[in-house]
């Protein structure tokens, strides 16, 4: 009798170790995905933002029942951390590459998303820029490297036209630019172009001021401004410096016309309109910006403020970075990294909260996104062009 309650008792444990396999098996292995952004560092508070938003995105997916086409597999994300450093970035991605992950999310700035994008270009590994607007990015011939929303050029293209028409509507009260911008790669790339091409719209610029990364002191700077007297200023800066700006300008009592934005680190931003509602007020910028009449943005916004989040441009392009990737995980079928890539090349994702045609990548950038134009107006942020998501008339000049 103890032999045949041995052979059963055996038996169980045997089944019961068979069993188990079979029940973790029929759930997918999760899908790796690098979430890479400057948490630390000068950058940090960005970073973090676009953090919050990837992993929002996860969630999202995730509880919609994952990557379909891969049997519900779940999205995972290995978070790293570039310091707010190129090299540093560049680091992470080897370590990213060495974790197995099938592609990579990030990493904010220009000048990290250059190195990364590059780092990752040797393995094969599908990197997705969330923010970085610099043009070099996509100008590499990098096979692996998409960016979702618009460089530079494009963005101070239609900044500069739409300068051009607010001020002749105006009875052209504005004809002097000064440029201060951050030393980096975004803000250098953003100044350069600007000074290019204001005087073929009918502006002189009369000075491009550049500081270093961070700045804690704009007293001499807006000094300078006083004595230039420019009629608009133009700050292409990241939000520590961006904020600190004006807000010097604000103590100095310095007025110009107009303060325009062209990618502006502060300008499109609910925690500077909170934090400084009159330095902020009447500020216009060409940026990054959600599409304000779809329900899903409001949801959204809603949902990071109950998290004690801002609903910056950093949260809601990470966020919407992520979906399309899972959107070219779905049609992929696959967590090879070619295959992935070659989805990516293929996209015309348009399910997203961001005012953009059909996605459409050509070399790496997606011709489909486009900026919007949005000023600072009874403190809150209100989009005055195009007209098809106007929220409010812009208000131009500030000062007659």
């Amino acid at each position: 009798m103890s032999t045949r309650r041995e052979f059963v008792v055996q038996s169980a444990a045997a089944a019961s170790t068979l069993a188990f396999p079979l029940v973790a098996g029929a759930q997918p292995a999760p899908v790796k995905v690098g979430v890479l952004h400057p948490v630390t560092g000068a950058l940090a508070y960005s970073g973090q933002q676009c953090r919050a938003g990837a992993l929002m995105a996860i969630e999202d997916i995730n509880k919609a029942g994952g990557i379909k086409s891969l049997g519900g597999a779940k999205i995972e994300a290995l978070l790293a951390d570039a310091q707010s450093q190129p090299q540093a970035g560049a680091a992470e991605v080897e370590k990213l590459n060495e974790a197995g992950v099938s592609a990579v999310v990030g990493a904010f700035a220009s000048a990290i998303c250059l190195a990364t994008t590059q780092a990752a270009a040797k393995y094969n590994l599908p990197h997705i820029v969330d923010v970085g607007v610099a043009d070099q990015i996509v100008q590499r011939g990098l096979k692996n490297t998409f960016r979702f929303g618009p460089g530079y050029k494009a963005v101070a293209d239609l900044a500069m036209v739409n300068l051009k028409v607010l001020n002749t509507i105006a009875q052209s009260p504005a004809k002097t630019v000064m440029i201060i911008h951050e030393e980096s790669l975004f803000g250098t790339g953003t100044a350069n172009l600007l000074a290019r091409e204001l005087p073929g719209f009918g502006f002189e610029v009369k000075e491009v001021i550049k500081h270093a990364n961070p700045t804690r002191d704009f007293n001499n700077i807006v000094l300078r401004m006083k004595s230039v007297n420019p009629d608009i200023v133009i700050p292409a800066n990241y939000y520590n410096e961006y904020a600190l700006l004006v807000r010097t300008m604000q103590q100095q009592r310095v007025v110009p016309k107009a303060i325009y934005s062209v990618l502006g680190g502060a300008a499109s931003s609910y925690k500077f309109v909170q934090e400084f509602p009159d330095a902020s007020n009447g500020i216009i910028d060409c940026n990054h910006w959600f599409n304000p009449k779809d329900p899903r943005a409001q949801a959204l916004k809603k949902r990071a403020e109950a998290q004690k989040l801002y609903f910056s441009y950093e949260l809601f392009m990470t966020y919407t970075a992520m979906m399309l990737l899972a959107d070219a995980l779905e049609r992929a079928k696959s967590t090879d990294r070619a295959a992935i890539i070659s989805a990516l090349e293929q996209s015309t994702f348009s399910n997203h909260i961001m005012p953009y045609g059909p996605t459409k990548f050509v070399d790496g950038q997606n011709t489909g996104g486009r900026p919007l134009m949005t000023q600072v107006l009874d403190k809150d942020i209100k989009v005055i062009i195009p007209r098809e998501y106007r929220q409010a008339e812009p208000l131009f000049p500030l000062k007659a």
